[in-house]
């Protein structure tokens, strides 16, 4: 979504108390029980967070409140005289994760707390991302011309969530999930003011684009509060207190489905990038939101995968210092950079917020303005990659799924398929988590017939597999020589799988003995039609497309979905076998996969390439219709 008057002329931050080190920690997050001390090394050891603030004192009292925190960012935004700055704005949008009332709004309550006159108001609830949808509100009113002058407040108290006196009320047993966040998670808030004018003085930001897309109808749940760890809302129990009790009312994070927030963000990142909306190239300044220097490699990682990288010199976190203040990171995370770096007219500024609630991504570019140049139309928006540029790339590997990097992989051919197939694969990710097999598993009602049925598509699926490979394989002409041994090695690995899936099928409750008998869904009978018919064809060097669709699903998608199935249908005993193998060694099918992509773009150029990708595109839309069609 693109911007032309909206400007940010001014940011402010407030952080409660004194900064708490990890040896005082202890004093405002106390430990639980015996696990609580080795879970804190662990998680403080991984997050890289040094300092924080809280809201309560010592003795679990609170010392602010929310809504006075964000009114206390909003003073700190406006200046010496907020009264009088106050008159201007017209629009407050306020965003936190941990407000103090159930109702009203909490941009109402900042309003009251600041004694702010009548104006417009809009409260956004949620985690991470909900600070990014408070900005795209005031922006999209600001361009508009609906008002001349917003705010956007921010600001998180979870310290009220983590004291002991809490996590008393389940027996201090609380599970990992439970445990993981106390360490994590901050108090603080950030405000922004906007304006549809340029500033008469100093330098302001232009808001050139902003990107948020939420991914909530198709990935599972992964941060919360009010379900409880046997999935009941907090508003089913008798009574609040029993709520309380059970822990419903815990904040919780289920860290096995992090790597969905990543695999989502990358194809975003990959779609706005081949789109021009952002290039990496032109990138000054990069200031990523991630909830654990742990993560930071890892979105280093998929930022390389893509050849879409931004060298770390242009990096800025202040996570260390101030924590992870949630819906209001990205807001103080941009104060801080601002005193610190002291960026420059005509610098960019990129924003990225990943969240991982049920998986938003959010991205804002910047452009830094004088006043006191004159005013010039706007530079022209991020233009797509040049082949050349990302020919230069360095790390050219698969931009999901992941794969080890290999510097070998610098042929332009590589670099533009990889992207593109990075695209196919986000719309069919998308298409899979909303079939009504993968709904199920993901909303609980997943039973043993849907599994089962689910194995009587998958097994004959499997046993073609070796067989179109090695039609493939032979096929080939001496041209393509070289793939030969590579492909009948793959289908070799892959020979006896269908024999480890029937014997899941049959524990599971399968009532076919045979099978030659079972029996595929149109959808199913479709893919395998099309995939000998391609293997049988000279040279079908394609079916690298179809590998890439058929592998990805076992290394990105399976894994996900695994815990969900035994937490569901853990009864079922040893009928999961192939589930998980899929999982762990299909990362090693994908590094040999690359290589075999690699030495066909060798030797077939920009025609491989394109075969390629229509392969990975027909087999997406098949396998996916074969998944639809499971009732």
């Amino acid at each position: 979504m693109r911007f032309e008057d909206v400007y940010i002329t001014a940011t402010g931050a407030f952080y409660p108390g004194p900064a708490v080190d990890n040896d005082a920690i202890d004093r405002y997050i106390e430990p639980l029980n015996a696990l609580s001390p080795r879970l804190k090394r662990r998680i403080l050891g991984e997050n890289g967070i040094r300092t924080r603030h809280y809201a309560i004192d010592t003795g679990g009292n609170s010392t602010h409140s929310c809504a006075g925190l964000a009114a206390a960012a909003v003073r700190a935004c406006l200046g010496a005289e907020p009264a009088d700055a106050l008159r201007g704005i017209e629009l407050l949008a306020a965003a936190t994760s941990s407000g103090d009332l159930m109702l009203p709004g909490f941009a109402n309550m900042v309003q009251a707390e600041l004694g702010a006159p009548a104006m417009a108001t809009a409260s956004h609830h949620g985690v991470c991302a909900s600070g990014m949808a408070a900005l795209q509100h005031a922006a999209l009113a600001l361009e508009l011309g609906a008002y001349g002058e917003a705010l956007v407040a921010t600001a998180e108290f979870p310290s009220r969530l983590f004291k002991r006196s809490r996590f008393a009320q389940v027996g201090y047993n609380a599970d990992f999930d439970a445990h993981f966040l106390r360490w994590m998670l901050s108090d603080g808030a950030g405000a922004w003011r906007l304006s549809r004018r340029r500033p008469a003085s100093g330098l302001a930001l232009r808001l050139r684009h902003l990107h948020l897309k939420s991914f909530s109808g198709e990935l599972p749940l992964c941060m919360q509060a009010g379900l409880s760890p046997e999935g009941r809302h907090w508003g089913d129990y008798p009574s609040f207190s029993e709520a309380d009790a059970a822990g419903a009312m815990l904040l919780r994070q289920d860290i096995r489905l992090l790597p969905q927030l990543f695999d989502v963000a990358t194809h975003e990142y990959v779609k706005l990038a081949e789109a021009g909306a952002i290039d990496p190239a032109a990138v000054d300044h990069f200031l990523c939101h991630y909830s654990s220097q742990r993560f930071a490699p890892v979105v280093r990682q998929c930022l390389e995968l893509a050849q879409l990288e931004i060298p770390e010199s242009r990096w800025y976190s202040n996570l260390a210092v101030r924590g992870n203040l949630g819906s209001a990171s990205i807001f103080t995370m941009l104060d801080d950079f601002l005193r610190e770096r002291q960026p420059q007219a005509g610098e960019t500024v990129l924003l990225f917020v990943p969240e991982s609630g049920r998986f938003t991504v959010a991205f804002a570019l910047l452009e830094v303005v004088d006043a006191a140049e004159a005013a010039r139309p706007p530079a022209p928006m991020a233009t797509a990659l040049r082949p050349a540029a990302a020919a230069a790339a360095p790390g050219a590997v698969l931009p999901e799924p992941p794969h080890s990097p290999d510097p070998a992989s610098q042929l332009p051919e590589v670099a533009r398929l990889l992207r593109e197939l990075a695209l196919v694969w986000h719309d069919y990710r998308s298409r899979v988590w909303r079939t009504r097999l993968v709904r199920r598993i993901l909303d609980g009602s997943v039973t043993k017939d849907d599994y089962v049925g689910w194995m009587e598509q998958w097994v004959p699926q499997v046993r073609q597999g070796s067989l179109w490979m090695r039609k493939a394989a032979d096929h080939l002409t001496p041209r393509y020589a070289a793939l030969h041994a590579t492909v009948h090695h793959h289908a070799d690995d892959e020979q006896y799988d269908y024999d480890v899936l029937f014997r899941d099928y049959r524990n599971a409750g399968g009532k076919v003995a045979s099978l030659d008998e079972l029996q595929r869904n149109p959808g199913g009978e479709a893919l395998n039609a099309y995939l000998h018919a391609r293997a049988a064809q000279p040279d079908a060097v394609g079916l690298l497309g179809a590998m890439y669709i058929i592998e990805g699903t076992g290394q990105r998608i399976v894994p996900a979905l695994l815990p969900l199935l035994r937490q569901r249908l853990g009864w079922l005993g040893k009928s999961f076998t192939f589930l998980a193998y899929h999982g762990e060694n299909d990362i090693a099918h994908l590094g040999r996969w690359l290589r075999a992509l690699e030495a066909t773009l060798e030797i077939g150029g920009r025609g491989a390439a394109d075969e390629i990708l229509e392969d990975a595109r027909h087999v997406a839309v098949l396998y996916a219709r074969q998944l639809e069609m499971i009732r």
